[in-house]
Formats: structure tokens, sequence, C-alpha cells
């Protein structure tokens, strides 16, 4: 079977995204060291951890020594924004969601690059719909995100053997979404939010899409309106 590896696999998104490639593909679940890595790798038989932290890029250098051709990347982890505007924003916050959303992501792939042209692999970023428009008192936050997007159009411009696909999801019931909309100060309705199955899903359609096709980008919004 093709190879996929999955950044933070541990749990939400990048957990559900496991499970949906685990009939189709062989798994390198990525994540920092954790109990919930070590189960997911249990429960779907046969899955391989990874386990680094994303932003120590030099073990992320040593880790490359065990991964071959690699069909399949996945860049799932990622970290929310402590919503303050632009005025109240400390430059570490800067930082620190542009190391993890965004040069994390560009380091690995660079990476893995050899793995993924000599399968001629497929590359997906799990970005956001933060990635197309910007919020109040999500500038930080966006910022990674369109980031994240031109770094996957500018793969896929420079990659063309290469399939890249940027999924932009909205707001998905996990126990980020909980803490997020705790610090908005307003009430929690999971079924306001895009189930992590429903994201998980369209990550594999773009997998599984025919060789012909290139699926360049996917966007992902509730059908439910948070304001109902």
């Amino acid at each position: 079977m093709p190879t996929a590896l999955i950044t933070g696999a541990s749990r939400g998104v990048g957990a559900q995204i496991a499970r949906a490639l685990a009939p189709t593909h062989d798994l390198l679940l990525g994540g920092r060291g954790s109990v919930e890595l070590d189960e997911l790798a249990m429960e779907l038989d046969g899955a391989v951890t990874f386990p680094v932290d994303l932003t120590d890029y030099d073990a992320v250098e040593a880790a490359m020594e065990t991964i071959g051709p690699l069909d399949v990347l996945v860049h799932s982890a990622g970290v929310a924004s402590s919503l303050e505007a632009v005025a109240g924003t400390p430059v570490e916050e800067w930082r620190y969601l542009m190391d993890i959303n965004v040069i994390a992501a560009a380091e690995l792939t660079r990476l893995l690059l050899p793995g993924l042209r000599a399968a001629g692999g497929h590359v997906v970023f799990l970005n956001s719909g933060a990635g197309m428009n910007v919020r109040p008192n999500w500038t930080p936050y966006a910022a990674s995100k369109f980031a994240l997007r031109a770094l996957a159009d500018g793969l896929r411009a420079e990659e063309p053997e290469l399939r890249v696909t940027s999924i932009f999801p909205g707001r998905i019931d996990t126990d980020m979404q909980r803490d997020i909309v705790a610090r908005e100060g307003t009430q929690y309705n999971p079924a306001n939010y895009l189930r992590s199955e429903t994201v998980a899903a369209a990550v594999a359609t773009a997998i599984n899409t025919p060789a012909d096709a290139h699926p360049t980008e996917i966007v992902l919004r509730p059908r439910v309106s948070r304001n109902t």
C-alpha cells in the first residue's frame, strides 16, 4: 500500500484523517510523543508513530533517515491564536504562530521532497477559512494561514510532478475550538461546527482522486450558521 505521513495525528482532525486513510495507506503518525499517539497506533493496526516535535528542526532532520519514498504528506499540525488585535499582539505570539503553522510545515516538506518526488507524491495542507479572509482579532493567525496558502501555491508551481492540495475548512468541533469559543465568551454548540470526520473525509477524497486530476483547493463551510 502507499505510505502516508500525517502530522498532528495525536487527536482531533489529524487522528480522524489517520482513521480515514488507514484502509488504503500504510501510516506514519506524526506528533509529539504521547499516550494518545501510541493508542492511535494500536487502534490502527500496523501504523507507526513518528514522535517528534516539528519545531525541533535537528530532531526532525535526524528522523528523516527512517523515511523513504513517501506517497502522501498531510500537514494537520497547527495552533490557534490568542485572539488579540494587532495592537495587543506581542512579537512572541507572531513568532509562535509562524513557527508552528508555517515554518515547521515548510521545513518538513523540504526534508521530505526527495521521497515525495520518488513516489510522485501528494502534499495536503490543512489550512483554514482564515487563510482566505481576515476577521478582527484574528490577524496574526490569518497571517500564518495566508502564508501557509502561499507555501502550498509555491510548492505546486515549483514541483509539477507532485499534487498539492489546500483544504480550507470553516470552524471545526474540536477541543481547540472549545478553547477558542471560551475565550470569545460565547456559548458552545457542537452542531454549529464541522465535524472532524467530515474534514478528514474531504482530505481522503482529495488523496483518492484519480491521478489524472489535480485537486488544488477544497473549501468547506458548516451548513448551520453559528448565529442560529
